[in-house]
């Protein structure tokens, strides 16, 4: 619920007014939830705790990345980003598995975000 008031009030009217702009900010943001996510794994002593949520927060964000906004594409991309997040497509199954640290626990939940968004893409344009 957070990564949605966070992208809603924050994310949205900046990548609408400069897509550019934002995706420098993403991956700011996103180096930096690395080194927070690394910390928290050694500080909680186990590899993507689910006390961490950086990463479900970031990957919601990039799932809704210049797609719709509304409560039906809001559901819908969560309900899809949270699919690819479990199923953990080529190559975020290869990233869970074997890259350590707080790289590993956010990039796999990039690509799940990717991924999701690349869907929605399609169900915009389709419907």
């Amino acid at each position: 619920m957070v990564g949605i008031v966070i992208g809603y009030f924050i994310c949205v009217p900046i990548w609408q007014s400069s897509p550019t702009i934002f995706v420098v900010i993403f991956a700011a943001v996103f180096a930096a939830s690395c080194w927070i996510a690394d910390r928290a794994e050694k500080i909680f002593q186990e590899h993507d705790s689910s006390r961490i949520v950086l990463d479900e927060v970031l990957g919601m964000i990039a799932t809704m990345y210049l797609n719709p906004i509304g409560w039906p594409w809001l559901l819908g991309g969560f309900l899809i980003f949270r699919l690819f997040d479990i199923i953990k497509p080529y190559p975020a199954s290869i990233i869970d598995r074997r890259m350590p640290g707080g790289a590993g626990v956010m990039l796999d939940d990039l690509f799940a975000g990717i991924y999701a968004n690349l869907v929605l893409r399609i169900l915009a344009h389709v419907l």
